[in-house]
C-alpha cells in the first residue's frame, strides 16, 4: 500500500477520552466494552495467579503470543535478533509465553528459510534459550516458579516456503477453489499422502520430547492461520481417514497428543486454534477487502456458508475433543493472515499485498473477545487466552480489565504490540499509564517486511530496526 494511504475510519490515537471513545463505538454498533478506571497492584485484574491442575502456577492473566521472526538460521538456530526478541519476552512482565515462536518440526515445513526448526542438533540452542528465558526473568522479578514457557510446534502446509523467501512449495491437503488459484497452484497439484501425514505426526512427536528436555513446560499444537493443522478442520472433501468426517479431520490432533502422552509424560499440552475463519478476501473497489468468491462457501471451519459470518457448531465440537484428550490450555484467534487478515490481526494500515480494511477494525476485536467470551462461558474448566488486542492501543488495558473482571478470558495475549513495546506488560501491572511513543499503530510493516523477504520487526518505533537497511527497502516496498 502506498504510503500516501489516508485511513478511512477514524485513527484509535484521536480517541482520546472515554467518551470520546464510547461515542464511537456507539455510533459505529460495535460491541465492545471498557472499564473506565484501571486497577493496579494487588488488585488488578491483570495481576491474578492462575494455578493448572497439574500444579503448575501462571503468575497473571498476561500472555505473550508467538510470532514468526524471518530471522533464524539457515540451518533452523536463533540469531542474535531471535535471542533479542525472545529476551524481551522473559522482561514483559507477562507470565505465560504462548509457544514464543512458531518451530517447525520438519524442513520442508517450514514457513521461510529462516524459521526455527527444532531437531536433534538444532536442541542445544533450545536448551540455551529456555535457560535465557529463565535467567532473564528472574534478573528482573525474582520468581521464575509462576513463569509458564511454551514452544508452538507447527508445519506450515500449504505455507510452505523452505528454500526461498519468496518461493512458495506448498504440501495441501485438499484442492481449494480459492487458494489453489491465488497462490498459482493448479488444480490437480497433489496432495498429501496419508503416509506423508503420519510421519509429520511422528515429527511433532519428536519435537516435544526435545521440548520437555530442553525445559519448556508444554508445547502448543498449532491449529490456526491456515497452517497445516488448521486445514485439517476444513478438509471436508479429502478422502482416507485424515478427511471427511469430524472424526478423521480432528485425527491428525488426536494421534499427535496420543504420541506425545506417551513419549513425553507430564508434558502440558496447548492448542491455539481460529476459532472461526471465513472466506478469503481480495481487493475490490477502491482496494477495500472483498469476498474473494460468491456464497456458497464450504471451507470456513467455524463459519457458515456465506463464508462472512460466524458459525461456531464444529469449534465446539473440538472443544469436546480437548476436554476428552485432557487439555486445559486453549488460546483463541481467527481466520489467516493470508487471505482474512481483517478478521485475524485487526489493523488499520493493512500489509503491501493486503487490502484496505472494509470494516473499521474494532469490528474486528469485538467480534474476537465475543467468540472467545461465549467458549470461555461454556468451558469454564479451559485456561482461555485471548488475541487480537493489538489494535486497541490506548484503550488496551482498558478493554482487557473488562474481559477479565466479567469473566471472558482468563489472559489477555498481546502479538506485535510487544515488538514496539516490549515492556508494556509490565506497565499495565504497575498502573502507571501507557508510553504513548511506544504503542503500535498497525503500520503491519511487521507483516509487510517478511510479505517482501526481510525480517520481521517493528522497523518504525524500535531504534535496533530502525537503523537497519532493510527500513529503507521497506520504504520503497511501500511507497514512502
Amino acid at each position: 500500500m502506498s504510503g500516501k494511504y489516508k485511513p478511512q475510519y477514524p485513527r484509535v490515537a484521536q480517541l482520546k477520552t472515554a467518551d470520546l471513545f464510547r461515542q464511537h463505538l456507539e455510533k459505529e454498533r460495535i460491541p465492545l466494552e471498557f472499564d473506565e478506571e484501571l486497577e493496579s497492584g494487588e488488585r488488578s485484574h491483570f495481576a491474578k495467579l492462575h494455578i493448572l491442575k497439574s500444579g503448575r502456577k501462571i503468575g497473571n492473566a498476561l500472555c505473550i503470543l508467538p510470532m514468526e521472526g524471518w530471522d533464524g538460521t539457515e540451518d533452523g538456530r536463533p540469531s542474535e535478533l531471535t535471542k533479542r526478541r525472545w529476551k524481551n519476552f522473559a522482561l514483559s512482565g507477562a507470565k505465560l509465553l504462548w509457544g514464543c515462536e512458531a518451530v517447525a518440526v520438519r524442513p520442508e515445513g517450514r514457513a521461510n528459510p529462516n524459521q526455527l526448526l527444532l531437531n536433534p542438533y538444532t536442541f542445544p540452542d533450545f536448551v540455551d534459550l529456555f535457560d535465557m528465558l529463565q535467567q532473564t526473568h528472574r534478573e528482573n522479578f525474582g520468581d521464575t516458579s509462576d513463569f509458564l514457557i511454551g514452544l508452538q510446534l507447527t508445519h506450515s502446509g500449504r505455507f510452505c516456503k523452505p528454500n526461498d523467501k519468496k518461493k512458495m512449495e506448498p504440501r495441501i491437503l485438499y484442492p481449494h477453489s480459492v487458494l489453489n488459484a491465488k497462490f498459482g497452484l493448479s488444480e490437480d497439484y497433489p496432495v498429501m499422502s496419508d503416509e506423508e501425514i503420519e510421519g509429520i505426526i511422528e515429527d511433532y512427536i519428536k519435537a516435544a520430547v526435545l521440548a520437555q528436555k530442553a525445559g519448556f513446560h508444554f508445547v502448543d499444537i498449532k491449529h490456526c492461520h491456515g497452517y497445516l493443522g488448521h486445514e485439517f478442520l476444513s478438509a471436508y472433501d479429502r478422502e482416507g481417514k485424515y478427511g471427511g468426517s469430524f472424526e478423521n479431520r480432528t485425527r491428525f490432533l488426536r494421534e499427535i497428543v496420543d504420541g506425545i502422552r506417551k513419549a513425553a509424560p507430564g508434558l502440558e499440552i496447548g492448542v491455539r486454534m481460529s476459532i472461526f475463519d471465513w472466506v478469503p478476501f481480495q481487493k475490490g473497489p477502491e482496494e477495500k477487502g472483498v469476498p474473494a468468491m460468491e456464497a456458497p462457501y464450504r471451507y470456513a471451519f467455524g463459519g457458515d456458508e456465506s463464508g462472512i459470518q460466524s458459525k461456531m457448531t464444529e469449534s465446539f465440537q473440538f472443544l469436546e475433543v480437548l476436554k476428552e484428550l485432557g487439555i486445559e490450555l486453549f488460546c483463541t484467534t481467527a481466520g489467516s493472515p493470508y487471505y482474512n487478515p481483517h478478521i485475524q490481526r485487526p489493523a488499520l494500515f493493512p500489509p503491501s499485498d493486503g487490502y484496505l480494511p472494509p470494516e473499521d477494525p474494532l469490528h474486528g476485536v469485538a467480534r474476537q473477545i465475543q467468540a472467545t467470551a461465549e467458549i470461555k462461558e461454556a468451558y469454564p474448566e479451559f485456561y482461555v487466552v485471548g488475541s487480537a488486542y493489538s489494535y486497541l492501543q490506548e484503550w488496551l488495558p482498558h478493554v482487557g480489565q473488562h474481559v477479565l473482571r466479567t469473566g471472558k478470558a482468563d489472559s489477555i495475549g498481546f502479538g506485535r504490540m510487544v515488538l514496539s513495546y516490549p515492556d508494556m506488560p509490565a506497565d499495565i501491572l504497575k498502573g502507571e499509564g501507557l508510553k504513548r511513543g511506544k504503542i503500535c499503530r498497525t503500520f503491519s510493516d511487521c507483516t509487510t517486511a517478511p510479505r517482501n523477504g526481510m525480517i520481521s520487526g517493528c522497523f518504525p518505533l524500535d531504534p535496533v530496526y530502525k537503523a537497519m537497511p532493510e527500513y529503507e527497502q521497506l520504504k520503497l516496498v511501500k511507497g514512502e
